[in-house]
């Protein structure tokens, strides 16, 4: 047993006032992005956790990679047919969180995830290197599979076949656009009174600015 309860960090980088935020939050979100690139370009700042409510009826989050981020939404890419897949054409309620420890950030996303336009996802799998090409379609992702031979061999064979023809995205494979209805903002102040700014997305399309306790 480890015991974790002299743990102990002050926050005091920033800090969050009503009168200097946006009207909408994907102005802050890029601004916040931008600064987490600024401060270490090396980093995969563009990590997030993606949680779902699974078939059984836990929820789950896993960490995925944010590829594109527009005013109506964040876009990311996965097998349609993996857990999360199942899941979302389940319930596509689900819930993003970044978190930028350098900066004391934490941002949350909660919205709906949908499909995003097949030619999208192909332009997006044909810009990418081909070893994550033929690695989406060697994949049965989330299945249970019998060893590492068992992908090592299917590479292989894989690779042999496309020598000299063109892979093409598999059906199976895709993009998601998470459209947000809520999200809200963290960042770390002093005594553990920390700043927490959600935007909620309103009927007439209009963000609402609220501040809650820490």
């Amino acid at each position: 047993m480890k015991d974790l309860s002299n743990y102990r960090k002050s926050y005091e980088k920033s800090e969050l006032k009503e009168g200097s935020l946006p009207e909408d939050p994907i102005t802050l979100f890029r601004d916040w992005f931008t600064e987490a690139e600024a401060f270490d370009s090396t980093a995969e700042v563009n990590a997030m956790t993606i949680a779902t409510i699974g078939q059984d009826g836990y929820p789950k989050a896993r960490t995925v990679l944010l590829k594109q981020f527009t005013y109506e939404g964040f876009i990311f890419y996965t097998n349609y047919e993996s857990e999360k897949g199942k899941a979302i054409a389940a319930n596509p309620n689900v819930c993003l969180t970044f978190f930028w420890h350098e900066l004391e950030r934490q941002v949350i996303i909660k919205g709906k995830a949908e499909k995003i336009a097949p030619n999208l996802s192909d332009g997006y799998f044909e810009s990418r290197p081909i070893g994550s090409r033929l690695g989406a379609v060697v994949s049965p992702q989330s299945q249970v599979i019998p060893s590492r031979d068992y992908l090592d061999e299917k590479l292989r064979l894989l690779e042999k076949e496309y020598e000299s023809k063109e892979l093409t995205r598999p059906a199976y494979w895709g993009g998601y656009i998470v459209k947000p209805i809520a999200v809200e903002f963290w960042q770390g102040r002093a005594n553990r009174l920390h700043d927490r700014m959600r935007y909620a997305l309103q009927e007439d399309y209009n963000w609402k600015l609220e501040r809650l306790a820490p």
